[in-house]
């Protein structure tokens, strides 16, 4: 799975996803190896980026035009690129994935459909980037304390998040995976798996250092903290909120935090060979 989300943040830049994937993972990943703190942006919770700057016109110095090295097209690329996005997060305020359209998302940015379909496959690859761009800067995993805080404090990020318009937002593409299982699958390569290798740095390091232990498989850890959230996200019987967020970081660390005593194999024994 980590090789899956190794080749995916490796991938070229010639695709949107995978270029901006590329950035919020790196930029996330360098934080947690240098223990700093992502800048977060301060928009409100489940809101817009700020606005995508408009491109250039005619009235440009005429020093610009000696960046011949630089691909034509690129300023106005990006900031297509961003009123996609936007685009996209703003219907996406008043209605539901299945009634957003690439006809409907192009009106809104002020572009053609060629345009969007130059850089993405579906409607649903659109949607998910624009989630990942919204949601990476509101949940960052930057590591300024022991490899407990940055997992308490990210699971009370992703429970605010959750508990606003951007859960309503993953459980949709969740339930309309159900019944495209190209939908599932753009998720996770786009989102899921990324997100997932940064947590399991987090949990790696923790193992080294002996905050966790190490008994217990690190793809069932990470199971262990998430899978909570999500299951109240999906199932709605009790909220999403910080005295949730709270017991859940409070107990699930305590669970992973070793044994006082010798630690005990809590994996399943290997089944036995045939006996020749």
């Amino acid at each position: 799975m980590l090789a899956r989300a190794n080749s995916h943040r490796r991938g070229s830049c010639g695709n949107a996803s995978v270029c901006m994937i590329h950035f919020c993972f790196t930029y996330e990943r360098n934080a947690v190896a240098s223990r700093i703190t992502v800048p977060e942006t301060g928009s409100p919770k489940g809101k817009r980026s700020s606005k995508p700057t408009p491109a250039s016109g005619n009235d440009a110095p005429a020093p610009a035009r000696k960046e011949r090295g630089r691909p034509p097209g690129r300023t106005r690329s990006d900031a297509a690129r961003i009123a996609i996005f936007n685009a996209t997060l703003k219907l996406l305020e008043t209605q539901t994935v299945q009634q957003i359209t690439i006809e409907s998302i192009a009106k809104e940015a002020g572009v053609g459909k060629a345009t969007i379909y130059r850089w993405w496959p579906s409607k649903a690859s659109v949607v998910i980037d624009a989630f990942v761009q919204n949601h990476i800067v509101h949940t960052p995993l930057a590591k300024g304390g022991s490899c407990r805080e940055t997992l308490a404090k990210h699971m009370h990020l992703l429970v605010e998040q959750y508990s606003g318009w951007p859960g309503q937002l993953v459980a949709q593409i969740l339930a309309e995976g159900q019944a495209d299982p190209d939908v599932l699958r753009e998720f996770r390569e786009r989102f899921f798996y990324g997100r997932r290798a940064v947590v399991r740095e987090v949990i790696d390091e923790g193992r080294r250092c002996g905050e966790f232990r190490t008994d217990i498989d690190p793809e069932n850890q990470m199971d262990f903290l998430y899978a909570p959230i999500y299951f109240r996200l999906l199932f709605g019987h009790a909220p999403l909120d910080q005295v949730f967020a709270d017991k859940l970081a409070d107990t699930m660390l305590k669970l992973l935090s070793p044994p006082a005593g010798p630690e005990i194999d809590l994996e399943p024994p290997a089944k036995p060979g045939n006996v020749g």
